[in-house]
């Protein structure tokens, strides 16, 4: 079986920063894991329901404003595994969804059959797409955007790299947004040391930041995986960050 890549993308560089996923970014993926997948299997993580959700509908707000994103996220999955399919069908790609929870990843016998399932999908060429099942399971929208998920499938899988996008180069002395003299750490090699350089932002689009993919290096520490933390927004990200061709954050587990 050939080393495997976990790849996951953020709802900020599916929607490039909008309010509406792209296409094209998509289409940008799809033709980066065409080319890898010579040398790698390929397992996506991908978050974005909740913001193809909103294109299309308008829902009544709740009392709990977690339950209206749970909601859009139940309307929002399949709308956006239809755009997966259709565009990596496009370039000869099959896809299958996999809907999962923390859950899931911590029972011992859920482990096995989630890791069963997918590698019968991996031999079959046929490309995992994993998010997390909000309609069932809340962490992953108030804390994560899909960082700690993609870490853990990482380890479940013995994948030989992480790769998790961000709309940011990587890691930072700062954030970058609001610090101009903050500087990108290339190598992490202190966890404990780069949490005293973590400042977020808000979103209105992903709910991850710099701290849920702090939370990913160190699921992902001792397990001998490479995680590469790289900014989305450029384009062949993906192939130019495993080459070595553009800035970004690693980190060797």
């Amino acid at each position: 079986m050939k080393p495997i890549i976990v790849l996951k993308i953020g709802t900020s560089t599916l929607t490039g920063g909008t309010n509406n996923i792209s296409r094209g970014k998509i289409e940008d993926i799809s033709m980066q894991i065409l080319d890898l997948k010579k040398d790698y299997n390929v397992i996506l993580v991908s978050s974005g329901a909740i913001a193809v959700a909103k294109q299309f509908v308008t829902l009544k707000a709740p009392e709990r404003p977690l339950g209206l994103k749970s909601a859009l996220s139940a309307i929002g999955q399949p709308k956006l595994m239809q755009i997966y399919m259709e565009i990596f069908a496009d370039h000869g790609l099959q896809v299958a969804q996999c809907l999962l929870t923390h859950f899931d990843l911590q029972g011992e016998e859920s482990r096995e059959n989630t890791k069963k399932t997918i590698t019968v999908l991996l031999n079959n060429d046929y490309i995992p797409i994993i998010n997390e099942n909000d309609t069932v399971a809340v962490e992953e929208i108030i804390l994560g955007d899909n960082d700690k998920l993609s870490a853990m499938v990482a380890v479940l899988m013995n994948a030989k790299k992480l790769v998790i996008a961000s709309d940011i180069d990587g890691i930072f002395t700062g954030n970058p947004n609001i610090n101009p003299d903050a500087k990108l750490i290339e190598n992490v090699k202190s966890i404990e040391e780069v949490k005293t350089y973590i400042q977020d932002t808000e979103s209105n689009l992903g709910s991850g930041g710099m701290e849920s993919k702090i939370n990913a290096l160190e699921i992902c520490q001792g397990k001998n995986i490479k995680v590469i933390i790289v900014n989305g927004s450029i384009q062949f990200f993906l192939r130019k960050a495993i080459k070595n061709e553009i800035p970004h954050t690693r980190f060797i587990g």
